[in-house]
This record gives structure tokens, C-alpha cells and sequence, in this order.
């Protein structure tokens, strides 16, 4: 799985930094011919970004495929992982991940690559 932020200069998407364009080429290098691959791209904002909900997204339907849970289980697994969700009394109450912020998503997707590591599964 592979995140990546482009900047548009002189009319086409490029790399901001040499860091991001080496996680493309190791990415690229690691599909192999004939593989399909989804992308998604959306304009990035200071709140969050569709690429960080679609990321985080998958990261957990594939853990829930991996590790017997739902996909409902292990988002709230992961929500509670990432200190998203809170004890409201008679029951916890978890954020939605459609109104957390973009640092917040991002301990959301790095939960899902820690949980990831103890199913054997590499989603860094």
C-alpha cells in the first residue's frame, strides 16, 4: 500500500521531495507484472485528505480478512488503538473517521500497521 503526496508544477503532479519519490519506485518495484492497482487521488486539505480515509479503510478490510474479525470488529479495534474512542458511561463511544483530522488518521493508519505486524502483514 503506498500513500503519496504530488505537488502540480508546470502543469503536471511531481514529486515534493526525493524521499516520496523513492517510496513510488519501491512500490512499483514490488508489483509484479500483470497486477491491477487502485489509486485514489483527491485534493489534499489541513483537515484531512479522501486518500488518508481510503487508506485507512483498506488497511482494515484487510486486516479483518487476515485475522477472522469483521470489518466492524477490527475498525473499532483500530479506533480504539488509535485513541479515538472514549467511555461514555454505558458505552464507548468511537469518533467516526470522516470527522478526524488528518494527525488523527495518521494514528489511525499507523495502528493498522502495528496491528498489521502481528498478523505477518506489511501495510507500512
Amino acid at each position: 500500500m503506498l500513500s503519496v503526496k504530488l505537488v502540480k508544477k508546470d502543469g503536471k503532479l511531481t514529486y515534493p521531495d526525493d524521499k516520496s519519490k523513492l517510496a513510488y519506485q519501491i512500490f512499483l518495484d514490488k508489483i509484479p507484472e500483470g497486477q491491477k492497482v487502485e489509486m485514489y487521488i483527491g485534493l489534499a486539505d489541513a483537515d484531512h485528505s479522501i486518500a488518508q480515509l481510503a487508506k485507512v479503510h483498506a488497511c482494515i478490510r484487510e486486516l479483518a480478512k487476515e485475522s477472522g474479525y469483521t470489518f466492524e470488529e477490527m475498525k473499532v479495534l483500530i479506533k480504539e488503538r488509535s485513541g479515538l474512542c472514549y467511555d461514555g458511561g454505558d458505552a464507548t463511544i468511537c469518533k467516526s473517521f470522516a470527522d478526524c483530522s488528518k494527525d488523527e488518521l495518521a494514528l489511525a493508519i499507523e495502528a493498522c500497521v502495528e496491528v498489521g505486524k502481528l498478523y505477518n502483514i506489511n501495510l507500512a
